[in-house]
C-alpha cells in the first residue's frame, strides 16, 4: 500500500475532496484527512484503515479506550474522532427525525432492546417534536439515587428542549413497569414541573416490543 506522499496528486485525499467533494472520497480517506498524519512507522493511511476497520465491526461499542487501543492512535486523536461522530450524529438527527409516538421511541432506539446491562436513555426535542440530542445518562440497575434529575434534566436545559422523552431497557425482557420505574418516573415528572420542560413519556425498551406509560396513562 502506497503511503499518501507516493500516490499521485489527483488521488490524494485533499486535492481529491477539492476537486470532487467529500462526498467522492472513501472512508479511510476521509479518515485521513481527519487525522491528518500519521505516526512513527505507521502512515496516516494506514492507520486510517485499521480505524476503519474497527468502526465497520463494533461501530454502535466505540469508545475512547477501544480506539486507543489501536497502535498509534493517542488519546488526543481518538477524542477528535469520537467528537467528530457525535457532531454528525447530533445534526443528522436533528434534521430528520421526528418522534410523535412511543413507536418511534422504540424504533429510534431498537439497539438498546437487546442490551445486557440496563442502559437509561434521554431524548430531547424541540417544540416541534424533533430529536435535537440522544444521550445515554447511564448504565446500570435503575433506582433513584442513580437516576437523579440533575443529570436527567442538565442537558435538556443547555438544549433549550421544549420536551424530553426518557427511556430505559429491560435485559430480562419484561414489559412490566417496576415499583422503581414508577417512583423514577413521577419524580422527573415533578421536575420537569418545575424546569418547565415537558416529560413526555417514559419507554421501556426489550426485545420484545416497548411499554409506554404515557400510553398507559401514568404520565
Amino acid at each position: 500500500m502506497k503511503r499518501i506522499k507516493e500516490l499521485h496528486k489527483d488521488d490524494k485525499p485533499r486535492e481529491k475532496l477539492a476537486a470532487k467533494g467529500a462526498q467522492a472520497l472513501k472512508n479511510d480517506e476521509l479518515l485521513s484527512m481527519l487525522l491528518g498524519s500519521g505516526v512513527q512507522g505507521k502512515d496516516v493511511r494506514k492507520l486510517s484503515k485499521e480505524i476503519v476497520s474497527m468502526l465497520e465491526s463494533d461501530f454502535d461499542n466505540l469508545t475512547l479506550d477501544k480506539l486507543c487501543d489501536i497502535h498509534g492512535l493517542g488519546i488526543a486523536k481518538a477524542s477528535q474522532i469520537l467528537a467528530s461522530i457525535e457532531l454528525s450524529k447530533r445534526y443528522l438527527i436533528r434534521n430528520n427525525t421526528r418522534i410523535t409516538s412511543a413507536k418511534e421511541v422504540y424504533d429510534e432506539l431498537k439497539p438498546f432492546s437487546t442490551k445486557t446491562q440496563e442502559h437509561f436513555l434521554t431524548i430531547t426535542l424541540d417544540g416541534a417534536s424533533h430529536i435535537i440530542n440522544t444521550r445515554t445518562v447511564f448504565i446500570g440497575t435503575l433506582n433513584q439515587s442513580i437516576v437523579h434529575p440533575r443529570e436527567v434534566f442538565s442537558d435538556a436545559i443547555s438544549d433549550r428542549a421544549a420536551g424530553i422523552i426518557i427511556a430505559h431497557n429491560h435485559p430480562s425482557g419484561t414489559l412490566e413497569a417496576s415499583r422503581a420505574d414508577i417512583q423514577i418516573t413521577q419524580r422527573l415528572k415533578e421536575v420537569s414541573k418545575l424546569v418547565g420542560i415537558e416529560l413526555l413519556d417514559h419507554v421501556i425498551l426489550s426485545k420484545h416490543g416497548f411499554y409506554s406509560f404515557s400510553d398507559e396513562g401514568l404520565l
